[in-house]
């Protein structure tokens, strides 16, 4: 689903309505007429497409992270996908008030960086990752990894946000991770370790084990690599939910 397929973000469409206009055949803003709609609601879906035609062209994702009803943020992915950052971190524990992020993976547009606890791991590294980005794509990151960076690098983490964990609950999907992987047939090389293998690792690594690290290292890059994987799938099924059986001027 695109953008610029949606009309939810005006006032007085809600999907039942939206998925009328689709089916009398304004799959598109350039479809739209406003007789198909009250005057009133007509008019201000002409508004809102006059605004937002402009931003979409700019690649202004803020303005339609604050347009778009929370539930429905998802919408946003295809046309920010390129600018999507996926990101998973380590810890030493699951308390962000005493412990501490060990490691920071980040995929965003087929590259992944890993930012590593008393290497590279800074406040203005990670900031400048974010500030790159349109999206923020985590699996529970709105409950675990995000609080947990905000509390130890002291800043903000504000863009718009997709958390696969709550993406995955609407389609039936729950479980961790790597158990909603397995269910849609998302594959690992290699088996999967716990949150206490992570911080066995962390610490054998501080006592001089460098491939303690570098196992570390790989889990964590295989985690956010993944999660683009995930991403896609749950995106595509939540599409499908909400089309139409028939997509005028596409499937007949």
């Amino acid at each position: 689903m695109r953008i610029e397929q949606s009309y939810i973000p005006v006032r007085g469409v809600g999907e039942t309505r939206e998925r009328s206009l689709w089916e009398q055949g304004a799959t598109h803003w350039s479809r739209f007429e406003p007789d198909l709609l009250g005057e009133k609601t007509g008019a201000r879906v002409e508004s809102f497409i006059e605004r937002a035609e402009p931003r979409l062209e700019a690649g202004d994702v803020s303005f339609f992270a604050r347009e778009f009803p929370a539930d429905a943020q998802w919408r946003l992915y295809e046309n920010f996908r390129d600018d999507t950052l996926f990101l998973d971190i380590e810890t030493t524990g699951l308390d962000h008030t005493r412990d501490v992020v060990t490691t920071v993976s980040m995929h965003r547009d087929g590259e992944t960086t890993t930012l590593v606890r008393g290497r590279d791991l800074t406040a203005d590294r990670l900031q400048s990752h974010l500030e790159a980005a349109g999206l923020l794509g985590t699996f529970n990151g709105v409950q675990f990894d995000v609080p947990f960076l905000e509390a130890e690098l002291g800043f903000d983490i504000d863009l718009p946000h997709l958390d696969l964990r709550f993406l995955s609950q609407r389609l039936g999907l729950t479980g961790g991770l790597k158990q909603i992987e397995g269910t849609i047939g998302i594959e690992r090389d290699r088996p999967d370790i716990s949150g206490r293998d992570a911080i066995r690792l962390w610490r054998e690594y501080e006592r001089g084990d460098q491939a303690a690290l570098d196992t570390l290292i790989e889990y964590n890059r295989a985690d956010t690599v993944n999660l683009q994987d995930l991403l896609e799938v749950v995106v595509g099924r939540l599409d499908e939910d909400i089309r139409p059986d028939t997509w005028p001027g596409e499937n007949g």
